[in-house]
C-alpha cells in the first residue's frame, strides 16, 4: 500500500475511533440514554427524525456517516498540510486548532444545513465537544499527517 494512503487510513481510523469512543462516553454521561440513540442521532443528519424509528439499520448508518465524516476531515487536512505553511510550524498546535476549526464548521454550518433536530446544549456539553475534537480528532490527524510529511519531505 502506498505510504500516503496508509497515512490517511491510519489517521482516519485512529481519529474516527477516538472520536466515537469519546462521544459514546460523553453521551452516556450527559444524556444517560440508549447507545443506539447516539448513532441514530448521527443518521438523523440525513434522514431527519425518522432515523430514531429506524432501529439498528439507522444506527449502522449513523456509524457509517461518522466514519465518512472523519475520513473527510482527514483527507482535507492531508491535502491542506503541504499548502498551508503555518500548519507545519507546530503539529501539536495545528492539531488543537484544527479540532476547534472542525467543531466550528460542524456546529455552525454542517449541523445547521442537516436534518438534525435542533437541540440546545449547555456549556459543559459544548466544552466537552470542543475538547473531544481537539484531542481525539485534530491532534491525531495533525501528528500522523505531519509525521508523514516530515519523513517523506513531500512539502
Amino acid at each position: 500500500m502506498k505510504t500516503s494512503a496508509k497515512t490517511i487510513i491510519t489517521a482516519w481510523l485512529i481519529a474516527g475511533t477516538l472520536d466515537i469512543s469519546a462521544a459514546v462516553i460523553s453521551f452516556l454521561i450527559f444524556f444517560n440514554g440508549k447507545l443506539i440513540e447516539l448513532f441514530q442521532y448521527i443518521a438523523s443528519g440525513l434522514f431527519g427524525m425518522k432515523a430514531f424509528s429506524g432501529g439498528l439499520f439507522m444506527a449502522a448508518m449513523g456509524l457509517l456517516f461518522h466514519y465518512f465524516i472523519a475520513l473527510s476531515w482527514t483527507v482535507f487536512f492531508y491535502i491542506m498540510y503541504p499548502r498551508l505553511k503555518f500548519l507545519r510550524k507546530n503539529n501539536f498546535l495545528s492539531g488543537i486548532l484544527y479540532g476547534i476549526f472542525i467543531w466550528l464548521v460542524m456546529n455552525l454550518i454542517v449541523l445547521e444545513l442537516s436534518r438534525v433536530h435542533s437541540v440546545t446544549f449547555g456549556a459543559a456539553h459544548t466544552i466537552t465537544g470542543i475538547l473531544i475534537l481537539m484531542f481525539c480528532v485534530g491532534l491525531p490527524i495533525s501528528l500522523i499527517v505531519g509525521n508523514y510529511y516530515s519523513r517523506t519531505q513531500n512539502i
